[in-house]
């Protein structure tokens, strides 16, 4: 277990305001002893609630060249045909994973290839399940195309509570299978589109876990 390179600022930050709160705490000594002692354990869990939403878990990632792998650890929260406006413009499967703010915001490549297309798209802050939030929220879409099974679609997603989306892809660049692409500050959403005769292996609300989990598989595969 780690903590990831994004939150370093932020805890940096946390910490520097625990220990002005705690010597702050240290003078007020008119205060009762048990009022600074419950704010300086408020304080503490605030710190270790962003220690653990930072974490990087060490996991064996799956590799597997004929399935699509879970970008990100979630629910599973739609499975539908859709059109896909921004890149295919075409009817796809959607299969989109909610990362509530206990999940490893870490966010993974499902297949392995190269990237030809990726993009960042300033928007809305709508809550992560709503319909519309997977085209006027802050998002970032990158494609894969592998070598054999064509291109794969994934986007992420800000919700309410993200204000920052990183992505580290680039046109042009090869992407790993279960290697980190990106990351999203707070609770958020990864939608994956699918091409129609892929086989989808999860079920509306069940757990997925990014890197590991096999969410569809290629036709031919």
């Amino acid at each position: 277990m780690g903590i990831h390179r994004e939150g370093t600022a932020t805890l940096l930050l946390a910490i520097a305001v625990l220990c002005f709160a705690l010597y702050g705490l240290s003078q007020w000594s008119s205060a009762p002893s048990a009022l600074r002692l419950g704010i300086a354990a408020v304080l503490l869990m605030l710190l270790l609630v962003l220690l653990w939403f930072f974490r990087v878990p060490r996991r064996d990632r799956t590799v597997d060249d004929g399935a699509i792998l879970a970008p990100a650890d979630g629910k599973v929260v739609a499975i539908e045909e859709v059109h896909e406006p921004e890149h295919f413009r075409d009817r796809r499967i959607q299969v989109s994973i909610f990362m509530s703010p206990l999940n490893v915001h870490v966010n993974w490549y499902p297949v392995a290839g190269t990237v030809s297309y990726a993009r960042y798209h300033p928007g809305k802050y709508l809550v992560a399940w709503h319909p519309k939030s997977s085209t006027e929220n802050e998002r970032s879409t990158v494609v894969v195309r592998h070598p054999r099974h064509g291109e794969v679609l994934f986007r992420q997603i800000a919700g309410a509570l993200a204000r920052r989306i990183c992505t580290y892809s680039s046109t042009g660049a090869d992407a790993a299978q279960g290697h980190e692409f990106g990351f999203i500050k707070f609770g958020s959403r990864v939608d994956l589109f699918l091409p129609l005769d892929a086989k989808v292996q999860v079920a509306l609300g069940e757990s997925v876990q990014g890197s590991t989990t096999v969410i569809a598989r290629f036709h031919n595969a």
